[in-house]
């Protein structure tokens, strides 16, 4: 029986190794797709491993402001504050009097206009800065016949009324001023027990006819008749005399109004304002044509709550002033809360007198009878 000779496996079976044939291509890597970004497939990746076309995404801009919108904060203010202005005799004064406290810095509410300028600036709102036009308008309007110069040659009477301080450290001095002033007739508040002789003393040379009640005093360089206290409060406050001028009899009142407080709660002026009603009464009640009505009335001429008495007289300082004439403090004045008051004489020329030893500034006028 012939035997089968042994064939290898064909997975057994080698190839000899042939030299003269080059040795075949080793097998390819597989393709890195980390060049080509994260698989997205795979999860927990380094975010920080970035590929080279990775873009991150822009912020989201800011959404554009509407040009209606800016400024109008401003504007709304700009507009309250005419309206405050065009109206601040309507402002009640109920509890905290506030009519009579805004009535009294009004003109310092004219500040208002620059600041609200600033901030439309600011804000660069055209509608802020067209706004502030009205605050502006309002203001002039109440205000411009004040800082023109409107004073004229000429008058017959001059007189002269200071709050004297009963503080003051040099009476002497202030008498000297007053002196100096060239005035007819003095009137003069807050005269101290102290103080009174002083300045009775230092005048009597130019002034020989004075009466003096209680710390309101009037000297004058004519007669004097009829000089009596006028009981506007519970202790004298005011006095009336009769001036035998030139030009004929003038009656004149020297008052000294109640002060006022600025509280946590308003202004308290309830004691001032019934002086005031009470003064209005008796100048109501004089018989003479010719009044002249001075002193320390511890509000403006501009505040309601004094008008019985600024309704039936004229302020010569607005008839014949220049500026607003701010008396209060001296060394800083804000108010003006001194006045001369006439009625049946025309102002000629109206100013404020230099400081003194008082917190008051003296004020002036000249008078045609």
């Amino acid at each position: 029986m012939s035997s089968i000779p042994h064939r290898p496996s064909p997975t057994t079976r080698t190839a000899p190794a042939d030299p003269s044939q080059e040795p075949a291509d080793p097998p390819q890597e597989p393709a890195d797709l980390s060049q080509d970004g994260p698989d997205p497939s795979q999860k927990g990746t380094n975010p920080s491993q970035k590929g080279p076309d990775h873009r991150e995404a822009p912020a989201p801009a800011p959404a554009p402001t509407r040009p209606g919108r800016r400024g109008r904060l401003v504007a709304g203010f700009a507009l309250c504050a005419a309206l405050l202005m065009a109206l601040h005799a309507q402002i009640p004064n109920g509890a905290g009097q506030l009519g009579s406290l805004f009535e009294t810095f009004l003109p310092w509410a004219g500040l208002s206009v620059p600041v609200l300028l600033a901030c439309a600036a600011v804000r660069r709102s055209r509608l802020a800065a067209v706004a502030v036009i009205a605050p502006a308008v309002v203001w002039g309007s109440l205000f411009h016949g004040v800082v023109a110069d409107k004073s004229s040659e000429g008058g017959d009477l001059i007189v002269v009324t200071h709050n004297v301080d009963e503080a003051n450290a040099d009476p002497e001095g202030t008498a000297r001023a007053l002196v100096r002033s060239g005035a007819h007739v003095l009137a003069l508040e807050e005269l101290s027990s102290e103080s009174a002789p002083t300045y009775e003393r230092e005048l009597a040379g130019t002034y020989p006819y004075h009466s003096v009640h209680l710390g309101i005093g009037l000297w004058s360089k004519y007669p004097l008749r009829r000089a009596e206290p006028v009981p506007i409060m519970p202790w004298t406050r005011a006095v009336r005399a009769t001036v035998d001028t030139p030009q004929g009899p003038v009656a004149v009142f020297a008052a000294h109004l109640a002060s006022v407080r600025v509280t946590p709660l308003g202004f308290a002026t309830a004691r001032r304002n019934e002086a005031g009603r009470n003064l209005a009464e008796a100048v109501r009640a004089e018989k003479l044509p010719r009044v002249i009505v001075m002193g320390d009335f511890n509000g403006t001429n501009e505040d309601t709550a004094l008008g019985p008495l600024t309704s039936q007289l004229r302020s010569a300082h607005s008839e014949a002033g220049a500026g607003f004439g701010l008396t209060w403090p001296a060394s800083f004045p804000l108010v003006r809360i001194d006045q001369i008051l006439v009625r049946g004489v025309s102002p000629a020329s109206s100013w404020s007198l230099p400081a003194t030893g008082s917190d008051h500034l003296p004020v002036a006028a000249s008078l045609s009878l």
